[in-house]
């Protein structure tokens, strides 16, 4: 076997060592027992809602998927209408897997309480990790698979590269309806039930008279799980397939392997990294999570340096660019928490403002997101700059997948916040005691910053990402230059600079319409069920999970429809330059918007959470208000429109590189 032959067969091992990971760690959150019913009853309850939303989102999609497969087929071939469908059907299935597992673990971290804050930890990380090790497992193998099946069909290593570009479109168009649909979702519930519960009831988060309560619970594992794992899901193998691709333009074999190599390097930092999430009784779990991502970037760099000197006789140009990838996502991860966590100053200058009311929180807070947008631009133009210096294109679209091979940890970290969030919920109308509610919230507090550290991360390789595609559609296309003397350019360079605005729009008209329906049916509870706010009497929860699940359902088509079809119609109608300049201009505004919406909604997020703790009147003052308000203006900048938009110029991008022999 020769060196390709061999990184081929390394690749698929490691690929199947997360998968089987991923099965024992879920195999272990089965086999611990939760002696308290009605935190099994609770945990069901919210499973059950999460699920039933996942099958009926699936099954709207499917008709999607399908006709989008035939249109493939009969236009570009059977081979590339497959690999579109197996994009999207491993996208699903990692959704599916991450959303059974996390609702599974919710209960039982709530329940491992008891046990002291190490136990609760590792329950609601090794539920994340079930999300993270299928995601990398599957992305991985089904890459892998694409490739090796479609070469042997087609017997051209170019032809092959370009039918398994459309892996990464099916993948990215499940991604971009699982966010757009989890966050109309999520917000909805959350909206409502901070709304009507904390401001005009004054009854606490989680409180079970809440009849938004199990819908928003509902709500954090349909999209932080699966929106989520969806949306890190599509980075990692766009980023694995743009590299291909330019890979085998600059470097033949090894250059097709390389990416794939790095990627399995990746996972087995990942699974090195987890060794570090330890916490003592009393200790910062924040700390034991930071140290499992420091340590898998260590060994990333590490593994990358043996790796490039073995495939490239020596030579560490590729090595540099990768370092120069993973420096710059742990470096966006830092600078995400800066701007999110409670423990800086720019989340205590928001809480600070919501002493004069929501609109100087509202201000404090938009100003803070405009910000937060300075240094992780500025770190992905070095990240850039460095990529091309050491190895041209093919070396920026390396530093892409150096920073996404870490997906395995990052979002494991990442989904680890919707569990701990969930188990905060259970804890609270499961009556346990306050010690165990103290340990929830703190695993909780340290979830939102992580939570925004994976967007960070996911914004920051969009958009080395997108570059790297755009350099594969200008090669499909023969484009060698965009000029800005052409107006068909500036058209299109101002319809793309214009697309992340009105997509953001349409999103969170989308959660305010969902929210209002929320609020008002929460109201009629309160209103007309006698003995709600006693405890007498229970709410009528289905009808308020039934509400964010048709209004997600219906709300994801415009904007999601929207991705697809205004790249094709610029391109055929206006040429493959204009598409360019579109490209171009959604690639620079949507980057900017998404870190600007995901900063400040967890900003607003935190400094809530700041107040409640105590400071400046805690709950139930005058700044406590007016940081609710804050929040739920957040909660869609920070989980629907936000963390949306880095899935969006991927996927106009990947359609534009799929399509490209139509616009020739």
């Amino acid at each position: 076997m020769d060196q390709t032959q061999i990184m081929q067969t390394a690749v698929a091992a490691l690929s199947a060592v997360a998968l089987v990971y991923a099965i024992i760690a879920s195999a272990k959150i089965r086999a611990y027992k939760v002696e308290n019913e009605k935190i099994n009853e609770l945990s069901g309850i919210i499973q059950s809602g999460a699920m039933a939303f996942l099958y009926r989102e699936y099954r709207t999609l499917a008709l999607f998927v399908a006709v989008v497969a035939v249109a493939l087929g009969f236009y570009l071939g059977w081979a590339t209408a497959i690999c579109f469908v197996a994009g999207a059907v491993c996208s699903a299935l990692t959704g599916f897997v991450g959303m059974r597992v996390a609702t599974s673990a919710n209960g039982k971290t709530a329940f491992a309480t008891h046990s002291g804050m190490n136990a609760a930890l590792r329950i609601a990380f090794r539920g994340g990790s079930v999300m993270g090790m299928t995601v990398v497992g599957v992305g991985l193998l089904g890459v892998l698979a694409a490739y090796v099946i479609v070469s042997r069909i087609t017997g051209n290593q170019a032809e092959t590269i370009s039918a398994i570009t459309a892996f990464g479109f099916g993948a990215s168009s499940i991604a971009l309806f699982a966010r757009v649909g989890g966050g109309i979702y999520t917000k909805a519930a959350d909206v409502g039930a901070d709304l009507v519960g904390k401001v005009e009831a004054g009854i606490p988060e989680d409180d079970p008279r809440n009849p938004a309560v199990i819908a928003d619970n509902v709500g954090d594992n349909v999209g932080d799980i699966a929106g989520m794992g969806a949306d890190l899901f599509e980075s990692y193998v766009n980023s694995v397939l743009a590299a291909m691709a330019i890979g085998f333009a600059a470097s033949g074999m090894t250059g097709i392997v390389y990416p794939l190599a790095l990627c399995a390097v990746g996972i087995l930092s990942a699974l090195l990294g987890t060794l570090f999430v330890r916490v003592k009784e009393g200790g910062n779990p924040g700390k034991a999570l930071n140290l499992g991502l420091m340590s898998t970037g260590a060994f990333m760099i590490i593994g990358t340096f043996f790796l490039t000197y073995w495939l490239f006789n020596g030579s560490l140009g590729l090595f540099w660019s990768v370092v120069g990838g993973v420096v710059c996502g742990v470096l966006i991860g830092q600078i995400t928490e800066y701007y999110t966590s409670a423990d800086f100053k720019s989340v205590k200058s928001i809480s600070e403002a919501s002493n004069m009311g929501t609109a100087t929180n509202i201000l404090t807070g938009m100003a803070v997101g405009m910000k937060s947008t300075v240094i992780p631009v500025i770190l992905i133009c070095v990240a850039t700059i460095v990529g091309y210096v050491a190895a041209g294109m093919f070396g920026v679209a390396c530093a892409a997948v150096g920073m996404l091979a870490m997906t395995g940890m990052v979002l494991s970290v990442d989904a680890y916040g919707p569990i701990s969030d969930n188990a905060g919920g259970i804890a609270e109308m499961s009556g346990l005691p306050p010690e165990a509610r103290k340990i929830t919230d703190s695993l909780d507090a340290v979830g939102n910053t992580t939570a925004a550290i994976g967007k960070g991360l996911a914004i920051g390789s969009a958009a080395l990402t997108a570059l790297a595609l755009f350099v594969s559609y200008a090669t499909a296309t023969q484009l060698t230059k965009i000029d800005l003397n052409d107006p068909y350019v500036m058209v299109g360079l101002f319809i793309g600079g214009m697309l992340p605005f009105i997509f953001s729009a349409l999103s969170i008209q989308a959660v305010s319409r969902a929210a209002e329906s929320m609020i008002n049916e929460v109201r009629r509870q309160f209103r007309e069920i006698a003995g709600i706010m006693e405890g007498t009497a229970r709410p009528e929860y289905e009808k308020c999970v039934d509400i964010s699940t048709a209004a997600a359902l219906k709300e994801m088509i415009i904007p999601g429809l929207m991705a697809v079809i205004v790249p094709i119609l610029v391109g055929k109608f206006l040429g493959a330059a204009a598409l360019g300049g579109l490209l171009g201009g959604a690639i620079v505004t949507g980057v900017m918007m998404a870190i600007f919406m995901s900063n400040a909604g967890g900003a607003w997020d935190n400094a809530k959470k700041y107040i409640e703790e105590g400071n400046f009147g805690g709950k139930g003052s005058p700044a406590h208000a007016a940081a609710v308000n804050g929040d739920t203006v957040g909660d869609p900048f920070k989980d629907t429109a936000g963390p949306s938009l880095n899935i969006l110029i991927k996927l106009m991008t990947v359609v534009a590189l799929v399509l490209a022999p139509l616009f020739v």
